[in-house]
């Protein structure tokens, strides 16, 4: 039986009892069987997950309708606390009694939607380190190529939805890190507007930076998740008042009219943007212009600074949460690039992290006139292809790379991740749709009009094939 490939199609499925949810979890259990080892997608199966699967099939036989997660197999970082499962932020330092015995507001919502939570994905440490083979932790793997890097932080939830082990699942993006692993695992991926969705019950990175978003195969699918985890909840105090809508609702109206504008500066012209990459991109603005949006050339001046004071105030919040343990007992605990990273911000001042903040009130002042005059942005993703994993330990790397993502999160905007083609190598490439302060559902609606007529966001890692021969 060939079994669904997206949310959309296994909702639809399982409502015409063409599949049960106990087979699309049978089958994810076999796929996390058959990969996980070679690729480090899972630290803890849900032993629980069959049970919950059984669990839904009985309440949509009874006609009880959870809505288009209902049954579907799901997984959830593990920096988001879970009742049923420990959480470890990929970690030794992370006290053992944190997260014990309750959800996080994300882990509930999924719970209460019929999501069949198959277990913890793996991370970049505390959402930020590069994986350490010297802690006992799963390496994440590219699954287009195992000598590649997954991307992080979100890797763990990036490969799961590549491979298929879950269908859908919950990253969180301080500078990148739900966008990064939907680039390099070839999927889609949302950052949302900051405190879209509420951040209670998950480990912190940059206070004023993070956020939670959902990670799937097509735009419709994230929609689905985001119906699911947005809206206000009072015990995170940055939470968003502002009402969620249905994502769904209207995502199939097409983009005719759409004004999308492209800042070249920076994001075009940077010497370390592939040119594979730029002509992806190129390609899917092209595309959407098919699709009767109009493109014109815009300036977001001075993002190359913007990348700066996002990680200098990614850093420094990092730090502020951190340095108990850092600065104590602990230092050898956390993994070598955790430890580096972080411990970098010990040489910033209170006035840089000041300047930082001003430079960023200027930065978001200037984004706001330029979303007066279009509607949406389009730019990469990631300046290329995913790089070997040995490439990624080089400390200049991320110095010397721009990032395309780094300066919505200073902002606060959400953006959209989606697979734009493929390089000669067979790995994919990504572009990014970003928005206005709580443009979801637009971008949502342009990233499933262009998945109508692409199927790269369709496209299986060869290693998955492979293992079904």
């Amino acid at each position: 039986m060939s079994l669904p490939l997206t949310i959309e199609e296994a909702q639809a499925a399982l409502r015409s009892g063409n599949v049960t949810s106990v087979e699309l979890t049978d089958a994810a259990l076999a796929r996390i069987e058959a990969l996980d080892e070679r690729v480090g997608a899972f630290l803890e199966v849900n032993a629980n997950a069959r049970a919950q699967a059984e669990q839904a099939d009985a309440e949509l036989a009874a006609g009880t309708d959870r809505g288009p997660l209902h049954g579907i197999p799901f997984g959830l970082k593990d920096i988001l606390a879970t009742a049923d499962q420990p959480t470890t932020a990929n970690s030794l330092v992370l006290d053992p009694a944190w997260g014990a015995g309750y959800d996080s507001v994300v882990t509930e919502r999924a719970r209460e939607a019929g999501a069949v939570i198959m277990g913890k994905l793996v991370l970049s440490e505390f959402a930020i380190g590069a994986p350490d083979a010297e802690k006992p932790f799963p390496l994440p793997r590219n699954p287009w190529d195992l000598d590649r890097s997954a991307s992080g932080s979100s890797s763990g939830t990036g490969i799961a939805v590549a491979t298929g082990m879950v269908l859908g699942g919950i990253g969180t993006d301080t500078g990148g890190s739900v966008r990064g692993p939907a680039s390099f695992n070839g999927h889609t991926g949302l950052k949302v507007t900051f405190g879209r969705v509420p951040k209670w019950g998950v480990t912190p990175l940059g206070y004023t930076l993070d956020s939670i978003g959902p990670m799937a195969r097509s735009a419709w699918d994230c929609a689905a998740i985001l119906n699911v985890i947005a809206g206000h909840d009072p015990r995170d105090a940055t939470a968003a008042t502002a009402p969620a809508e249905d994502y769904l609702d209207g995502i199939d109206r097409g983009i005719e009219g759409l004004r999308i504008g492209v800042p070249r500066a920076y994001f075009f012209d940077h010497p370390e943007l592939e040119a594979g990459t730029k002509a992806a991109v190129e390609a899917t603005i092209e595309k959407l212009a098919t699709l009767g949006a109009t493109v014109r050339e815009v300036e977001l001046p001075h993002s190359d600074v913007a990348k700066e004071a996002n990680t200098l105030t990614m850093l420094s919040e990092a730090l502020a949460y951190h340095r108990p343990d850092m600065g104590g007992a602990r230092w050898s605990d956390y993994g070598s690039s955790t430890r580096m990273t972080i411990g970098r911000a010990a040489l910033f001042s209170a006035a840089d992290y000041v300047q930082a903040q001003r430079f960023r009130n200027w930065y978001a002042t200037t984004a706001a006139q330029l979303m007066a005059e279009v509607d949406v942005l389009v730019v990469p993703t990631s300046p290329g292809i995913a790089p070997l994993s040995s490439e990624m330990a080089d400390p200049a790397r991320r110095i010397r790379q721009p990032s395309y993502t780094g300066p919505f999160n200073l902002l606060g905007y959400p953006a959209l991740a989606i697979p734009a083609g493929f390089s000669e190598e067979r790995l994919p490439y990504s572009a990014q749709i970003v928005g206005a302060p709580f443009a979801e559902a637009l971008l949502l609606r342009v990233g499933h009009a262009y998945q109508q007529v692409t199927d790269w966001h369709r496209r299986v890692p060869p290693i998955v094939e492979e293992s079904a021969t």
